[in-house]
């Protein structure tokens, strides 16, 4: 196969074209915004841009969270790679995060505030937990959750309160594979002669 028949066969497999992190090229989209500044102490600014959606052109933009740079940079990597694979599944093509400004498909943007809210006040020793608890979520779970906290506490200014304490305590307190980590035999066998000596009823102890 030719050189340009191999580009002719890349190009046909892309649906459509996009911006960024999959935003359609397409007149005034629902998409997020990720401003990276120049200048490495700097903050990083996440914007949710509504586009046609909204009915008032003034109220198109909300400020949806801003990091500290040692944040962002902790995160930034693990989110261009679960971003890429997951435009890589719908034929889309992929970015990478750039000095400036950084165009989100508005389901992607959802996702990374999610993390991003989690993060915000943590302790940094904590990040990493966060992360991988993250990562394991499903898109949808992290949709849903992006849409209760938006309610309520999803403005920049909204941090240390409501859902977007609990996304932190969520996310960064303890990390899932621990959490959910399959118990021995032995330990449930012991933790059930305990419960025997102090009386407790299993809950499936009817009688």
């Amino acid at each position: 196969m030719t050189t340009r028949k191999k580009v002719a066969t890349a190009e046909q497999a892309i649906v459509h074209p996009t911006l960024g992190f999959g935003v359609p090229a397409t007149s005034d989209p629902h998409h997020f915004v990720v401003e990276i500044p120049r200048n490495n102490t700097g903050t990083v600014s996440i914007v949710e841009n509504l586009g046609l959606q909204s009915h008032d052109h003034s109220q198109s933009l909300i400020a949806r969270c801003v990091l500290e740079r040692p944040r962002w940079t902790a995160i930034r990597s693990e989110v261009q790679r679960t971003f890429n694979m997951q435009l890589k599944e719908r034929n889309l093509k992929t970015s990478t995060w750039k000095v400036g400004t950084n165009p989100v498909d508005r389901l992607l943007g959802k996702e990374l505030c999610v993390l991003a809210w989690a993060i915000e006040g943590m302790d940094f020793d904590h990040i990493p937990i966060a992360v991988r608890n993250w990562l394991a979520l499903r898109p949808e779970e992290r949709w849903w959750l992006f849409g209760m906290t938006a309610i309520t506490t999803g403005g920049v200014n909204d941090g240390g309160k409501g859902w977007r304490l609990a996304l932190r305590h969520a996310l960064g307190d303890v990390a899932q594979n621990e959490l959910f980590r399959p118990r021995s035999s032995q330990t449930v066998r012991l933790e059930t002669e305990k419960d025997n000596e102090n009386g407790t009823l299993s809950l499936f102890d009817f009688e």
